[in-house]
């Protein structure tokens, strides 16, 4: 069975796919611009390719390429740019999550699909008592106003708390928070927390891509990594930032 991969050729999704390969996993993934997946990535035997936005397939398409995945990780993000935070599309995440998951379920697979979405430090996880400050407040709230990327990531983990919830028969979640994100070339060590152990505001750590990557493998090859954190929203940090 394979696994599908969306945000696929972003920082983070090229590392997570190469990673899943490497462990002699099958992966399908959805690109816009394939040209941006490395050689490695690209060339490999067991990787297949989808050229496509993935909000532009239609809900018979998304159903097709769902279909027979063991999981579906998503590495989507908004650009950086004027456009990419203010244009179109608003809720990139949200959508694609929202999609994905009615694909998955409109598959009636035997045995429950794992959904693994990056996100950020910066949302919390409402199912736990993560307490944050009033100026923490007052931040997040001018970035709720002023980000729009913000609401997204917030809106796509809620809807998996709550639409899709803690008992669906068809779909397994994680939400992956990382903090402050930084390239490295290696894995390097890396602890993994429930919730956040430092303000993601004001005294934020940092995060590897490689190391969210090689976290995010493991939660979709790993039985009892994906058991440890099924239906929760774990923070990772690189160690010696914690």
């Amino acid at each position: 069975m394979a696994i599908l991969v969306v945000g696929a050729s972003g920082t983070t999704g090229r590392l997570l796919v190469k990673h899943l390969l490497n462990h002699g996993q099958m992966v399908k993934v959805i690109v816009r611009s394939p040209d941006k997946l490395p050689e490695f990535v690209k060339n490999h035997d067991e990787l297949s390719i989808i050229h496509a936005s993935v909000l532009d397939l239609s809900d018979a398409e998304m159903v097709q390429y769902v279909k027979g995945c063991k999981a579906v990780a998503s590495c989507l993000g908004h650009n950086m740019n004027l456009q990419g935070m203010y244009g179109r599309p608003r809720r990139l995440v949200t959508d694609a999550t929202r999609r994905l998951c009615h694909a998955i379920k409109e598959n009636k697979p035997e045995e429950a699909v794992k959904f693994v979405l990056m996100n950020t430090a910066g949302n919390r996880n409402c199912d736990l008592p993560e307490q944050i400050s009033f100026g923490e407040k007052i931040v997040t709230g001018l970035l709720r106003l002023l980000l729009p990327p913000h609401v997204d990531n917030e809106k796509a983990a809620d809807y998996l708390r709550t639409k899709i919830g803690q008992d669906d028969e068809a779909i397994e979640w994680a939400v992956v928070r990382p903090d402050s994100l930084i390239d490295e070339s290696e894995v390097s060590d890396y602890e993994v927390h429930a919730s956040p152990i430092r303000s993601p505001l004001f005294d934020a750590g940092l995060s590897s891509r490689i190391n969210v990557a090689h976290f995010m493998a493991d939660l979709i090859t790993d039985d009892s990594t994906w058991r440890q954190w099924k239906g929760q929203m774990p923070v990772i940090y690189n160690k010696q930032s914690s």
